[in-house]
């Protein structure tokens, strides 16, 4: 094979137009306000500091350059869409973002969603032209997130879906990735990952062993430098090695490569889409649930990277700012063959382990990874790399994300997470990923629901010394005209149907005629509730018998005033509570229900303690 050669001078000439393109840019970032907060007392600390932030730059660019390959694979694009991600992210993302070290690029998450909205496409090859309308409706999403400050609302999402997601999606990845590393031509029609592991299973008298046996050693290659020489690129130097060893191979062995040729004008995006509106609509609307779906994950990742640098940093996290950062560089990530950007927690962990001081260190990695594509374009490096090589690294990226520890403790916490866990996981693996992170958000939030609407009813009584008695089972009510219900827990609307079907229960004694709520400990009322309330007074006084509240604290009597439940149920028969003396509502509520049942046999008598 001929190599292209360019002379010295021009390579210099080049690389100084590339560098002096982003002067602008670094003047930008220089100036921020994390740089400014740098000690510059003492001479060439600034320039020092710029020597931190070129070294971590290179570090990371080592690592995010091969990584946005690999991820460009595991998203069905070509390669050089990871790169370019890599590129746009990490110098557009710092001007606007808030937080220092944290590197913006394609993510594993994010790959793995794209491959599986495409995979049950009607026609997968339109992912590329479809590409920039998606990248560029996720910027959207963001920008718009960013605006209504919806960062602090991932925190409810629980780590149990994240962990069977995570999980789920990495076994589909794999088992996808095992096709070029047996050297297999992978099943067209495969769109789960059952379907992908049978269509796999029968084509193994197919086998390249030669391209088996490469991408097995680079993958024993790179476990083997992850453990003895943890410093060193060992992603970058695994897939050198696998080049280089198959550089030699005779042609005979037959073992894929990337045979495209990159020139400068095909970094440049298709931008078809656009042109026609009517169906531009239509990709819209098609596109709609996997840019929702990848918006929520870029911002899920933002938000653990953000919060994980800066407990190491002490710096303050800015989440909804990082957000906009983001919006923006997949705005020019649009528009320049990038994918989704997301924020990468193991370059970013790299770039703080490297001595960053300044959101220098993430265009500096970008400079570094678009010399990187220049260079790899320019000499045709590509087409030395094999395909078994770049998935069977891809493969030990994605072994590496079974968090066993964290799967441990979802499946042992509770039985909440456990299902929580368990249907994401399977989600994951016979439908998009896209659907299957809200599956298993919406398990989890329809779970802790049913947990949190549970309000406890426990039937009081009064004792001999005029305090409040749990009443137990079969135990008769000192009198039987005359009920104490003690509610704790949340009244929302999840609760609102339990706690009306509860009381209607207790109801059902035909002795009873007043029924005494000790609502002191009862929380978050809305208007399903104060219905259901409505709904029981009504209920009672059909039956001849009458409802009253007693120890309402101010925020559940300022929502039944507000709302007219005040008036339905009658002012008379609503008594306030006492933060100093809790039972004195009760008391005043009982002799209440003496002038209903127009009887005093009830000696109201209420313990209180002062020094309590």
């Amino acid at each position: 094979m001929r190599i292209k050669k360019t002379p010295r001078k021009s390579i210099f000439r080049r690389t100084g137009k590339v560098l002096r393109s982003f002067v602008y840019l670094l003047s930008r970032v220089s100036t921020s306000d994390e740089l400014s907060n740098i000690n510059t007392k003492l001479d060439g600390s600034r320039k020092n500091c710029l020597l931190k932030d070129a070294r971590s730059g290179i570090n990371v660019a080592l690592l995010a350059f091969p990584q946005g390959m690999a991820y460009a694979l595991v998203a069905g694009l070509p390669i050089h869409y990871g790169i370019t991600c890599s590129i746009a992210a990490a110098v557009i993302a710092p001007i606007f973002s808030g937080s220092r070290h944290p590197i913006l690029g394609p993510t594993n998450a994010t790959a793995f969603m794209i491959f599986s909205y495409f995979l049950i496409y009607p026609d997968s090859s339109n992912a590329i032209s479809l590409m920039p309308l998606l990248v560029l409706m996720v910027a959207f999403i963001l920008l718009l997130s960013s605006f209504f400050k919806v960062a602090e609302l991932v925190q409810y999402v629980s780590r149990s879906v994240i962990t069977g997601y995570i999980a789920g999606a990495a076994l589909l990845i794999i088992v996808n990735q095992l096709s070029h590393v047996l050297g297999v031509e992978a099943e067209k029609e495969a769109r789960s990952f059952f379907t992908i592991l049978f269509g796999l299973i029968g084509k193994l008298g197919e086998l390249n062993v030669a391209s088996m046996i490469l991408g097995i050693g680079t993958v024993l290659f790179y476990f083997l430098m992850r453990k003895i020489m943890k410093v060193l690129p060992t992603f970058a130097l695994s897939l050198l090695l696998a080049s280089i060893i198959n550089s030699f191979l005779p042609d005979s062995f037959l073992i894929e490569t990337f045979k495209e040729k990159q020139s400068g004008g095909s970094f440049l995006p298709d931008l078809s889409v656009f042109l026609d509106p009517s169906d531009l609509i239509n990709k819209i609307s098609e596109l709609s649930g996997v840019a929702l779906g990848l918006a929520f994950l870029v911002t899920l990742e933002i938000s653990v990277v953000t919060k994980s640098i800066a407990s190491r940093t002490g710096d303050r996290p800015r989440l909804n700012r990082d957000i906009f950062g983001s919006g923006v560089a997949n705005i020019g990530c649009a528009f320049l063959s990038g994918m989704p950007a997301s924020g990468s927690l193991t370059r970013s962990a790299l770039n703080l382990s490297s001595g960053a001081v300044s959101k220098l260190s993430s265009v500096f990695s970008g400079i570094f990874c678009g010399i990187g594509i220049w260079l790899l374009a320019t000499y045709y490096f590509i087409e030395y790399i094999p395909k078994t090589a770049l998935s069977a690294l891809v493969i030990a990226v994605a072994l590496t994300l079974f968090n066993w520890k964290q799967i441990f403790v979802c499946i042992s916490a509770t039985r909440s997470d456990a299902v929580t866990l368990f249907v994401t996981f399977g989600s994951a693996l016979i439908m998009p990923l896209h659907v299957a992170i809200f599956i298993g958000a919406a398990t989890a939030v329809v779970l802790f629901l049913r947990k949190a609407a549970r309000p406890e009813l426990v039937e009081y009584d009064m004792g001999q010394s005029g305090q409040l008695n749990e009443l137990k089972e079969g135990e008769l009510r000192t009198s039987p005209a005359i009920s104490i219900v003690h509610v704790e827990g949340e009244l929302f609307f999840g609760a609102a149907e339990l706690f009306r079907n509860q009381i209607q229960s207790t109801a059902s004694d035909p002795n009873l005629k007043v029924i005494i709520l000790r609502m002191k400990n009862a929380r978050h009322l809305d208007a399903t509730s104060v219905i259901a309330l409505e709904e029981l007074v009504t209920f009672l006084r059909s039956n001849g018998s009458e409802l009253l509240i007693s120890g309402v604290m101010k925020d559940v009597y300022r929502v039944l005033k507000s709302s007219g439940a005040v008036k339905f149920i009658g002012r008379k028969n609503i008594f306030p509570g006492s933060v100093s003396n809790p039972n004195i509502a009760t008391r005043n509520a009982l002799k209440r229900a003496q002038e209903i049942i127009g009887s005093s046999d009830v000696d109201v008598r209420i313990f209180h303690e002062p020094s309590n």
